[in-house]
């Protein structure tokens, strides 16, 4: 999405707003592929969202926008087969290297986004289907029912609660107004709009941010924003030069954040259309 972008409003249709990253641009996700992939397995976040799941032997289950195999490459082992969908290429290259690291041969990697048609993509029916941290379509409904129209079994969502991982003292340090349009609570009503009485559990992740240098930190502030002007850039910079402080050979910001995934899920049986 860009910073000109599209939430879901009534009946999960669009209207413009303003974004605080291109999101769904899948350049901006080619490039964050390694790091992204990188930081999102040691957060903890996928083993404390397969508890929650808790996976099936014979399941096969649709990952749509996958990512770098957040949740693809531990449910491998857990599941019959899963197949991975996600709109950059760079993501899935990212996925197909983890899985030949680690001998897995059950992930079956497809390019596609929310918009496409899945059965031209090949999709087909799953157990179970799921949207980790995903929901960046236009038409949160029409995602969802895609979701529903794909699962036997059961449908799981995620969607970060207030800010998630972006932090507001960045974005008020150069100027910029944070809005990245709804939380988790638009998507819970939704659902029940829908007819879907989702269950909901939530997953801390506590970021503790650090790095090399200055020049590092202020290369890692970039994906929250959607192009910085030379001003905001400076001010950034300033706001770290400010607030870094050096320990262990790192520098660090003096504060932890909380950041909170809820993840909603649901008996498809039950709420088909």
């Amino acid at each position: 999405m860009d910073l000109e972008g599209m939430i879901s409003g009534k009946n999960g249709k669009s209207f413009i707003t303003q974004r605080s990253a291109p999101v769904n641009d899948p350049h901006f996700w080619d490039g964050r592929a390694e790091s992204f992939t990188e930081f999102a397995a040691r957060t903890g976040y996928a083993e404390k969202f397969l508890k929650i799941m808790n996976p099936e032997p014979d399941w096969t289950v649709l990952d749509m926008a996958c990512g770098g195999g957040t949740l693809a490459v531990p449910l491998a082992a857990k599941v019959k087969s899963v197949t991975a969908v996600d709109f950059s290429t760079s993501m899935l290259a990212v996925l197909l290297e983890r899985c030949l690291d680690r001998g897995i041969k059950n992930v079956k990697r497809v390019h596609g986004r929310w918009e496409d048609d899945w059965n031209e993509l090949g999709i087909g029916m799953h157990d179970v289907a799921v949207a980790s941290r995903s929901l960046l379509a236009d038409d949160a409904r029409a995602s969802i029912l895609k979701l529903q129209n794909a699962a036997r079994r059961q449908v799981y969502i995620s969607t970060m609660v207030d800010a998630g991982p972006f932090d507001r003292r960045m974005f008020e340090a150069t100027g910029r107004k944070f809005s990245m349009g709804p939380d988790y609570i638009y998507y819970y009503n939704l659902l029940y709009e829908m007819g879907i009485h989702a269950n909901v559990a939530f997953i801390p992740e506590y970021h503790a941010d650090n790095w090399a240098n200055h020049e590092e930190a202020l290369a890692g502030q970039r994906w929250m924003f959607n192009s910085l002007t030379g001003e905001e850039e400076e001010k950034l910079r300033a706001y770290l030069e400010d607030h870094l402080s050096f320990d262990d050979g790192r520098w660090w910001l003096p504060y932890e954040r909380l950041c909170l995934w809820a993840v909603m899920w649901w008996d498809n049986r039950r709420h088909k259309e």
